[in-house]
This record gives structure tokens, sequence and C-alpha cells, in this order.
């Protein structure tokens, strides 16, 4: 019917689309701080894995000794431990920003805003209240993280592998985590985006619910 028409048209608006915008950006900030997390090792897992990854890192593993073998192993675990809080941390944040568009979508398609117009005006909050969020939240991710590239244990792991010819153990920034910072980025901003949607909604919804009192 026409309500069923109405709702759809929401999805075809310029906030509907920013709300999509942000659940894929937060669904890729999940991703990237998911692989920034990794596997429990490098020396123990990546025989494991098979394929590419076994013949690139040495398939048999021949330049480690038995005594080299299990401090690379003790300084694998070690690393990933250290890495493990601050990547679930992202990850948690990368949930509820995943969740958190989805529900205003939801709301919006059963028209809450129209029948609650100060829900816009709590809507443009949240997103201010995110966005200025999401810088400190940034920061902390990537202190944490160079934090323990500098650590001791990054650096002795990074000497052992390099001493056995092995290569992509370096202690710095790799690709999915310089992209879950781009990607906060780009959320934050969007966010803004959204709360300046929302506030302009706010007064289309407020006029058009007056026109039938000035007849």
């Amino acid at each position: 019917g026409s309500l069923e028409r109405r709702r759809c048209l929401y999805l075809h608006t310029g906030r509907a689309w920013c709300q999509m915008v942000e659940v894929l950006l937060a669904a890729l900030i999940l991703v990237c701080s998911s692989v920034s997390c990794g596997s429990a090792g490098g020396y123990t897992g990546l025989p494991a894995l098979g394929g590419i990854y076994y013949y690139q890192y040495g398939g048999a593993y021949s330049g480690f000794s038995g005594a080299d073998g299990e401090r690379a192993q003790q300084l694998d675990q070690r690393f990933y431990l250290l890495k493990l809080p601050i990547a679930r941390a992202a990850m948690v944040v990368g949930g509820c920003l995943l969740v958190f568009p989805c529900v205003l979508i939801l709301v919006s398609v059963l028209q809450v805003p129209w029948h609650f117009p100060a829900w816009l005006l709590i809507e443009c909050t949240l997103y201010i209240v995110i966005a200025v969020g999401t810088v400190p939240a940034l920061y902390y991710f990537l202190h944490s993280l160079l934090s323990v590239y500098n650590s001791s244990v990054c650096k002795e792991r990074e000497q052992l592998y390099q001493s056995k010819g092995y290569q992509g153990f370096w202690c710095s920034l790799h690709g999915a985590e310089i992209a879950a910072g781009l990607l906060g980025c780009m959320a934050a901003m969007a966010y803004l985006l959204s709360a300046g949607i929302a506030v302009r909604d706010y007064r289309t919804v407020h006029e058009q619910k007056q026109k039938p009192l000035q007849l």
C-alpha cells in the first residue's frame, strides 16, 4: 500500500545513503581490525596455512634450529598477546558502529522521525558525539599499536626472522591497520554529514507538519 511505498522511499533519501555508507565503512573497519589481530604466530601458524604461505616463508624452515624455533614461537605468542586487546577493542568499536546506522535505518523506515520529529535532533546529537569520540579512539588505536611495534618483543622477533632470511615481520604498521585508521577518519566525516542532514530533515518535517494548521 501507500505506507509501504513511503517506507521504501526513505531508502532513496540522502540520509539513508549516508547511513548505508556508514554501514559499509564500519564493516570494513571490522574486517581490517580482525586482520590486524592475525593468527597466534608467524613461525608456528604459517605451515598450517599451506599453499603460497608455506613456500613463501621457507617450507620446512631449515633456517631455524630447535632453540631458534622455540624462541620464534615464544616471541610470536607474546607479540600476538600484545596486539590482541587492541584488535579486540577495535573490533568491538567496529561492531557497534555497524549496528548503529542499521538501527537508524530501521527507525526511519518505520517512520518514527515523522511521528516524533525530535528523534532527528537526538540522532544529530548522537552523530556528533560519535564523530568527536572517533578522534581520541583513533589516536588510542594507532598509539597503542605503535607502542607494541616499538616494544622489545617486536624488535627481537623482527631481528630473529631477518637473521634467517624471512621477510614480512617488520615492526611497523601494516596496510590493514593504516586502512582502519583512514576508514575511521572517513566514518567521522560521514557522521558529521549525517548530523547536518538530520537537522535539515527535522526542519523539513516540522514545516510539513505545520502546513495543515495554516489552512
